[in-house]
């Protein structure tokens, strides 16, 4: 073939290829006193994730490793405990759980109820977050603020439950939180209006009871920290 001719396909090339192609770059946010998240963004749109991304408990442990396309989560994400270990693997592209690893009530932070009378027969599998019982909980934990000035008051002795009801269709349906501060006779539930939440943030699978899906409430035992805000334990 004459160059005359190689170089207007190359020039083609080049050109539909920037076309399609969208300049990504990165950012980083935090999640709360000490997750940080580092993620890519669109040039054109710093609001739409589309790359890499990470989040770190305190600057060098990942919690989360995963990849967004044009703002959704696709491919397989991995999620930690602020230790390290393994908790979840999951599968944005087909919306299915890979790995969950076990969960031993002595160290846990979370509770699950159902509804149900159980007896020892029966077959039950407890309620599941997509991000892991860390980082899946996160936005859950970030939405409240104590409402008093913990810097008059203090937060020693203060220790709050949040409580999310989870519907049959795997829904958040309810989420409310109790503050309970013995120092000064403080005790308060508000409950909040699940609106508040991204959709992603209302997705769960739902609890089954012997193969049905079934409401539930998932209960997590958080501290109340300096700053008025909650975290795990």
């Amino acid at each position: 073939m004459p160059l005359k001719k190689i170089f207007p396909f190359i020039f083609s090339f080049i050109y539909v290829t920037n076309c399609f192609s969208q300049e990504i770059i990165e950012k980083k946010d935090r999640l709360n006193d000490n997750v940080i998240e580092k993620f890519e963004v669109l040039k054109d749109n710093e609001q739409i994730k589309s790359g890499h991304y990470q989040a770190l408990y305190k600057r060098k442990t990942p919690i989360a490793m995963g990849t967004f396309t044009k703002g959704k989560k696709t491919g397989l994400w991995r999620f930690y405990d602020p230790r390290g270990k393994l908790m979840q693997v999951y599968d944005y592209d087909k919306d299915s759980l890979k790995y969950e690893a076990p969960e031993y009530a002595a160290s846990s932070d979370l509770w699950y109820i159902i509804d149900k009378e159980i007896s020892d027969t029966d077959k039950l599998t407890k309620p599941l977050k997509a991000g892991g019982r860390y980082y899946g909980y996160l936005p859950y934990l970030g939405l409240y603020k104590i409402p008093f000035n913990p810097y008059e008051y203090g937060t020693p002795g203060c220790v709050a439950v949040v409580e999310l009801l989870i519907s049959p269709l795997g829904r958040l349906a309810g989420y409310k939180v109790r503050a309970v501060c013995s120092v000064f006779d403080y005790d308060q539930t508000i409950s909040m209006d699940v609106k508040l939440f991204k959709e992603e943030d209302k997705k769960f699978i739902p609890a089954t009871y012997n193969g049905q899906a079934v409401s539930s409430r998932i209960l997590i035992k958080c501290r109340i920290t300096d700053s008025g805000g909650l975290d795990f334990y």
